[in-house]
């Protein structure tokens, strides 16, 4: 028997590839011929309306794969105006149309189709989908920060959501709708931005999502919702999808927060989740949930001390954005950042500056172009002769000359510019930031900003001789580090702690401190060398094209053919039949 040489094994391979190209390009082009020929509008039968409609969505969504989003927009007008005596279609039709807009970013747009889908659905007596129209509306008016316009939106949708009985799956699924997207905090500038409900605040708001959850998933298939009125066919997503938003929501507070076990735990669950959904229902929101949840752990794991396990998360964050065009544009600023944080945490500065600096030529975010440009003035700091482009930098992001929106990124401003004047020797002035930071940290529990600050002043009463009060300073820092836990300031509290200990004259607590930060310093050192050595670490050196394949695993993510979508809404069908996917 013989056996097929490697050679012979990719040819094969790249056979079947391009045959399935050719095979799906060929399934496209039918789909165009009976869809275009099925479009007859002055047709007058009216059995033969639903067999239109459902022509011009298939139209509409193989004009969208090719990139022809002008044609499919046409399309879906004519179809809007021929459709209002179908209310289904009609509501369907509104929200794809809308979808698109807000795909291209022309949230104006969108907001105008969300209303008026919002008004005939009121007409049409159909009360639930006229809250998924005005909670879409409310959510694309905080991602466009239009917070005076989205404020009188979220009060008529919360009005909405609380009088809607008509369906408890229906009911749980709007409050989901509700509490989800307006709880989302400000990630640095990693998701949708949503300054509605605060950091500290946020804990019952988690609460109600939680129980809306467990809920719906406790509802019997017989409980379910069956709509008489055919405007009300419609779901926002399903519960399934729900319980990852509800995980991806967590891990982001607790991140924000500070509780970086807690972030893991709920990202572990979530990326389980998701595999098991790929299996029945390969929606690109899985790809997009996916990828914001790796985001998010990636940066966990820099904060604890697993850089090994972060730059092989990054890989797989990159394989799924190589794998889609779409995810990779929206999501290479990110990419970027996530090297650079990476490369900052491994000492190699000069590639945590080119890949900061790559992020800010793709980032078009205001708050990720200014987390970016924080960690950029660290670089510059750091590296001890780069005082120039820091004023430059520091000109764009100064809390007190600059408008920040984000409560965090703000007081991470004061904190960085507590770390410049703390290189200058300038005490008093480090003392007057790194209080702010403190202030503004402890009114949002942000815990590891609120580390960083406490065992920075500790050094500083240290080198100005004060040991009383930078042990004041630097035992709150430890044990709320220990909380996180945050490696890195462990390590630096620890030795703060041992030359403390030093100058009181206790060998004993002394020895302690010694040993502790030797502890801290051999975790991170064996850390970093199994980091060095793995040739995901290359990935630091890529900053233009595509991603180099040869530094992602081959086995490190599923392969996604999905594409980012905004998902406002999809009628209720098979998984099988998703009109959307």
């Amino acid at each position: 028997m013989c056996t097929p040489n490697s050679q012979d094994v990719g040819n094969t391979s790249c056979s079947l590839r391009n045959h399935f190209q050719h095979l799906l390009a060929f399934v496209q082009q039918m789909i165009y011929i009976l869809s275009t020929n099925l479009l007859d509008w002055n047709c007058q039968i009216p059995a033969f309306d639903e067999v239109k409609f459902e022509a011009a969505s298939m139209l509409v969504r193989v004009h969208e794969q090719k990139g022809q989003l002008q044609q499919a927009k046409e399309l879906l007008l004519t179809a809007i105006s021929k459709s209002k005596q179908s209310a289904y279609w009609h509501c369907r039709m509104l929200f794809q149309l809308a979808q698109i807009h807000a795909q291209e970013r022309d949230f104006v747009a969108a907001c105008e189709r969300l209303g008026e889908g919002a008004g005939y659905a009121a007409q049409a007596g159909a009360h639930y989908t006229r809250a998924l129209f005005m909670l879409s509306k409310g959510m694309l008016l905080l991602v466009d920060k239009k917070w005076t316009e989205a404020h009188p939106v979220l009060s008529e949708c919360s009005q909405l959501v609380e009088a809607y009985n008509e369906s408890c799956s229906n009911k749980e699924s709007l409050k989901v709708f509700l509490l989800g997207f307006t709880s989302l905090p400000l990630p640095h500038g990693w998701s949708v931005q949503c300054n509605v409900v605060s950091v500290k605040s946020v804990k019952s708001v988690l609460k109600q999502l939680q129980q809306s959850i467990q809920t719906l998933t406790m509802l019997q298939p017989e409980e379910e919702s069956v709509c008489s009125n055919a405007a009300d066919r419609f779901q926002w997503i399903p519960k399934e999808h729900m319980c990852v938003l509800v995980y991806l929501v967590t891990v982001m507070h607790s991140m924000q927060a500070g509780y970086m076990d807690k972030a893991q735990k709920y990202t572990d669950k979530a990326l389980a989740q998701i595999e098991k959904l790929k299996i029945l229902d390969g929606h690109p929101i899985l790809y997009t949930f996916q990828l914001m949840l790796l985001e998010h752990i990636i940066m966990c794991r820099l904060v604890v001390g697993e850089k090994s396990m972060a730059v092989q998360e990054i890989a797989q964050a990159c394989q799924v954005c190589s794998q889609n065009p779409r995810l990779f544009k929206l999501h290479r600023a990110q990419l970027h950042t996530l090297l650079g944080l990476y490369s900052m945490s491994m000492n190699c500065m000069e590639s945590a500056e080119t890949q900061f600096n790559t992020a800010l030529v793709y980032t078009q975010q205001e708050e990720l172009y200014q987390f970016i440009a924080l960690n950029l003035a660290i670089v510059y700091l750091r590296s001890g002769n780069r005082s120039q482009e820091l004023l430059t930098l520091l000109e764009k992001i100064n809390p007190e000359t600059t408008t920040i929106t984000s409560h965090s990124l703000k007081a991470a401003g004061f904190f960085v510019l507590g770390l410049r004047t703390f290189f200058q020797a300038k005490y008093n002035e480090a003392k007057r930031y790194l209080r702010e930071t403190l202030k503004m940290s402890n009114d949002e529990d942000l815990n590891r900003l609120t580390a960083c600050s406490l065992v920075l002043l500790g050094h500083i009463f240290l080198s100005l001789g004060n040991s009383g009060e930078s042990m004041n300073m630097v035992m709150p820092a430890m044990q709320l580090a220990k909380k996180i836990p945050d490696m890195h300031v462990q390590l630096w509290g620890s030795a703060l702690l041992r030359d403390l200990y030093h100058m009181a004259g206790d060998p004993t607590k002394e020895n302690e401190g010694y040993h502790l930060h030797s502890t801290f310093s051999q975790q991170l050192l064996k850390d970093h060398f199994q980091s060095s050595q793995l040739p995901q670490h290359n990935l630091i050196q890529w900053t233009e094209g595509s991603i180099p394949p040869q530094h992602l695993r081959s086995n490190s993510a599923n392969n996604s053919n999905g594409a980012s979508s905004s998902y406002m809404s999809h009628p209720q069908t098979d998984l099988s039949r998703q009109p959307f996917s």
